[in-house]
């Protein structure tokens, strides 16, 4: 194994020389509108062509990474292999990938443990000199500053394989997603617009049946579709154009796109609103049984309407309180604040919470759907039936009764070991299972503060 990859298109792509490559990504992202981000993405799109042709539109993308130096520590790259042929996905035979701007060490753990699955495998000739992957390297270094790389070169395989590979590599808060892909190639301009057009309709539907002449990166494009919509992400096209932009040849153009995928309450204003007001809302409630000042309690009509939700603290990672409601009972600012207090004072798994501790907490607020129940004529079909990171589950045989939010499959990934928890949390053995067992699902819409309030 070759310890380091060095830059294969530095001086061709992008600038080789550091400061100016510096100058270059600095004016690249300082020439956005101020409103180009949007909050804490999981995934993004982001062409690979020469910074001059579509550098302006893949620094709409990375502008969503603004405030997230530190937080995202771990970047999952995947982008079509150009040069050598493939089957299935390569990883690199190497432990960094240098740049102008310094070496981004690989996440050999990671490595390890996709090398598993049967469509990966090893390939350095695959990566030598791959520009798709290459090019996303100093807008995140720029962007993210130290982090750890995942890169993956996407050949002969299908949407599945690859976002079988997404899935196994998704990991949490911490870890970014990015597809690199160019659009349609070689059109003219007016034709390219048309068949561009066609493929970001797709995308945002979340259509997950690209072709080639679409996007050339379209087969991990699609797997990240797949996953979007198992993870319930939103996307949201940041940018759109080709590059007679900045050539001025408009007979042979390549069209370019930028994408992000958040989870649609925080992908959405009016979503990102109601959840500020729920967070300030429950915050509130708690500082003022602590006898703290607190803001006086939002009154827009949508909270005086009926309202499931739970009220979860943590601390320093660790769970200090969940309490909620299951089914719409009471107005939902009500809800939300009689749920923070019996979160905080409560919850008999946890001593109530202290002035000392209140700095430290970070709260969240779900909103419940209605539920519906889960039709199953054996536990094998409910397993099946089941809908990893999407799914709330309710638990009920005669009086045992237990939930899981969807927050709960970041922890338990496998549908099994799920509903195996849930039983043993209504206090029943993880085999249990009769006819008589009933279960129903709901969705969320979710807010976190994304840091403690002191």
């Amino acid at each position: 194994m070759s310890a380091i990859r060095p830059a294969a298109v530095a001086g061709t792509f992008y600038p080789a020389e550091p400061a100016e490559l510096r100058r270059t990504l600095a004016g690249l992202l300082a020439a956005l509108p101020a409103d180009a981000g949007m909050p804490a993405p999981k995934a993004l799109i982001v062409p690979h062509a020469g910074y001059v042709y579509s550098g302006a539109v893949a620094a709409r993308a990375y502008a969503c990474l603004a405030g997230l130096r530190g937080r995202i520590r771990r970047v999952v790259l995947l982008g079509p292999a150009h040069r050598v042929y493939v089957r299935g996905l390569a990883l690199p035979e190497a432990e960094r990938f240098a740049t102008p701007l310094g070496e981004v060490a690989l996440d050999l753990p990671g490595m390890r443990a996709l090398s598993v699955l049967p469509q990966v495998t090893a390939n350095a000739a695959a990566h030598r000199f791959e520009h798709s992957l290459e090019v996303q390297l100093p807008f995140l270094q720029q962007a993210l500053g130290e982090f750890s790389l995942l890169p993956l070169a996407v050949g002969d395989a299908t949407g599945a394989e690859a976002a079988e590979v997404l899935e196994a590599a998704w990991g949490g808060d911490e870890t970014l997603i990015v597809i690199s892909s160019d659009l349609s190639h070689f059109h003219g301009d007016a034709e390219a617009r048309r068949l561009d057009g066609r493929t970001v309709a797709a995308i945002l539907a979340l259509e997950p049946r690209l072709s080639h002449e679409q996007a050339c990166g379209a087969t991990p494009v699609n797997g990240l579709i797949l996953a979007a919509r198992r993870h319930g992400l939103h996307p949201v096209a940041l940018d759109v154009r080709n590059s007679g932009a900045a050539s001025g040849d408009l007979d042979r153009v390549v069209g370019y796109a930028a994408f992000a995928f958040a989870p649609k309450a925080a992908a959405d204003p009016a979503e990102r609103d109601r959840g500020e007001t729920l967070l300030a809302l429950a915050r509130g409630e708690i500082a003022g049984r602590l006898g703290q000042p607190a803001a006086a309690p939002a009154s827009a009509d949508w909270l005086r309407r009926p309202g499931a939700s739970f009220v979860t603290l943590t601390c320093a990672g660790e769970l200090r309180g969940c309490v909620g409601s299951l089914a719409a009972h009471r107005p939902l600012g009500e809800d939300v604040r009689e749920n923070a207090v019996a979160a905080a004072f409560r919850d008999p798994r946890f001593a109530p919470l202290t002035q000392a501790e209140f700095g430290r907490v970070r709260v969240e607020v779900s909103v419940l759907s209605p539920s519906e129940p889960i039709v199953a004529a054996s536990e094998a079909e409910a397993l099946a039936r089941l809908r990893p990171h999407v799914d709330g589950v309710v638990f009920e045989y005669g009086h045992h009764r237990s939930t899981f939010l969807p927050q709960v499959w970041e922890h338990l990934p496998e549908p099994a070991a799920f509903l195996a928890q849930l039983k043993r949390k209504a206090g029943l053995a993880a085999d249990f299972w009769s006819d008589a067992v009933r279960l129903s699902r709901y969705t969320v819409s979710k807010w976190k503060e994304s840091e403690p309030a002191a």
